[in-house]
């Protein structure tokens, strides 16, 4: 797990509870905000998951092209 995960799976918390604020409190700003951050969270999210998967065809291709 990379930083951009971690950083993404916080957004993405921390978005839905101030989405839940916004929406348990009707402050609409709140809940748009929330929901912007959950999305900015899904983002950062699936560009951790893209590096992960690069990094890993990476280093399983680099492991296959090695002579014993």
């Amino acid at each position: 797990m990379n930083r951009d995960r971690v950083n993404g799976t916080i957004d993405e918390m921390v978005g839905n509870a101030k989405r839940q604020i916004g929406k348990l409190t009707g402050n609409t700003g709140t809940q748009i905000e929330g929901a912007a951050q959950q999305l900015k969270g899904k983002a950062e999210n699936a560009l951790g998951k893209t590096k992960d998967a690069v990094r890993n065809a990476q280093g399983g291709s680099a492991s296959r092209t090695r002579k014993p």
